[in-house]
């Protein structure tokens, strides 16, 4: 896959309903073997609703992008500044029929040229073993572990990653 064909494009209030959608595809095939059904739903409510991502964009400082190819949207990342340019990756999804092509280590130098980070930090589930080592490959450590709590009896137990510029 030509880089070129593989594109950012910033995600306008209108297409909020386009990322719930894409979140559920892509959600329901990855995350319900990791965290269950139940919990799957849950945060699918919680976080892709269109008033979630509304504030998440308006109040939260998260700019979301689609990821494109060949004109096609096959998933979608969001990034919030923080201080001393450092970046957290909050969200980073592609449609699971586009594994194994090379397209999340391309999106991921696009996402570097374009914000010039310092840092860029993320958390990912301890039990995604497969996003775990996508990130290993792509120059991220693990920094340290948390918990956090989610409400309604769910938390997250997650690894905090890494990326730093050499």
């Amino acid at each position: 896959m030509q880089n070129s064909s593989l594109l950012l494009n910033p995600v306008s209030e209108n297409d909020l309903n386009q990322i719930a959608e894409l979140a559920k595809t892509i959600w329901q095939k990855h995350y319900v073997p990791i965290i269950g059904q139940e919990q799957v739903d849950y945060m699918l409510q919680k976080i892709y609703n269109y008033d979630s991502l509304l504030d998440q964009i308006k109040n939260k400082n998260q700019n979301y992008y689609f990821i494109q190819s060949n004109n096609t949207t096959i998933g979608f990342l969001s990034v919030t500044p923080e201080e001393n340019n450092c970046w957290m990756l909050n969200k980073f999804y592609l449609l699971e029929e586009t594994a194994g092509k090379g397209f999340g280590s391309i999106i991921l130098e696009k996402l570097k040229n374009s914000i010039k980070p310092k840092k860029i930090k993320l958390t990912v589930n301890r039990n995604n073993i497969k996003s775990i080592n996508f990130y290993f490959k792509n120059g991220f450590t693990i920094e340290s572990s948390a918990i956090f709590d989610i409400g309604n009896g769910y938390v997250m137990d997650d690894f905090i990653m890494v990326w730093q510029q050499g």
